[in-house]
């Protein structure tokens, strides 16, 4: 088991060389400290503590900035532990980046889900509504609350209220690729969580040993157009020959007018 954090910041698509389109999630992982280490013998659980986000003092508190001077690092605004993991593979104050995860592996994401606000049943729990006509007077209504006994609403009855801003996780997506230069994780398909949010990438709990062949992905590299060289070499030509062309021009177009008015004339 191993884990980081990371950064959603949207959605895109990559395309193989087999013209197959792929929809995958842009994630940004910044460096990730390890700020504790947590063993069975003291916690009573194996967990490692990952810092992320650096921040300002004025951000952090003075337990905060104190939890993370042990490490030796600067305050994080966000601390997560991962449990599961092997902890004699780590040190306190590592650091880690994408390359934890390779292409081809399986990871669960999660995150906070987008919030919708207080939202009806139709909505929040998918039910069915009423005829939208012929006087019905039942439209998106809640249906009936109670049974005939013992006359009041029973216990998880599905009804209005807040919607989303829970914490959700998507199960065996497949990282695309590891984009080093730009410390970024392409995942596929959608991970939960508006952009800009937090998500932790895990190893699958399902399928932890299972990796699959990536297809190799189209890249674009931008290359510079060289000019055609030919054979042909131009030699420059000095203004001054130009200005006695015209000048030569310019005298045979009066000598011919000059005698095409004489010729008039007589």
């Amino acid at each position: 088991m191993k884990g980081i954090l990371g950064t959603k910041k949207g959605m895109t698509q990559v395309f193989t060389k087999n013209g197959k389109l792929i929809p995958v999630t842009v994630i940004e992982v910044e460096p990730n400290v390890v700020t504790q280490i947590k063993t069975v013998e003291k916690e009573g659980y194996d967990a490692i503590q990952l810092g992320y986000k650096t921040v300002s003092p004025k951000q952090s508190s003075k337990p905060k900035m104190g939890h993370t001077k042990k490490a030796g690092c600067e305050p994080k605004r966000f601390l997560r532990e991962i449990r599961g993991v092997n902890v004699a593979d780590y040190t306190l104050g590592q650091t880690l980046d994408a390359s934890v995860f390779t292409e081809g592996e399986m990871v669960d994401v999660s995150g906070i889900s987008k919030g919708k606000g207080f939202q009806g049943v139709i909505k929040r729990h998918n039910q069915s509504r009423g005829p939208m006509g012929h006087g019905s007077q039942y439209h998106r209504g809640v249906g009936s609350l109670g049974t005939m006994r013992p006359m009041h609403v029973l216990k998880g009855k599905k009804l209005p209220g807040q919607m989303g801003h829970v914490m959700r996780t998507v199960q065996n997506l497949v990282v695309v690729e590891v984009d080093m230069e730009n410390n970024c994780l392409l995942v596929k398909g959608n991970v939960p969580g508006p952009k800009n949010s937090l998500v932790l990438i895990r190893t699958a709990i399902k399928n932890q040993d299972k990796v699959k062949e990536m297809d190799e992905l189209i890249t674009y590299v931008e290359e510079s157009i060289e000019p055609a060289v030919t054979n042909e070499t131009t030699e420059p030509v000095e203004a001054s020959s130009i200005q006695e062309e015209a000048a030569e021009t310019k005298e045979q177009e009066d000598t011919n007018e000059s005698s095409q008015a004489e010729t008039t004339e007589e």
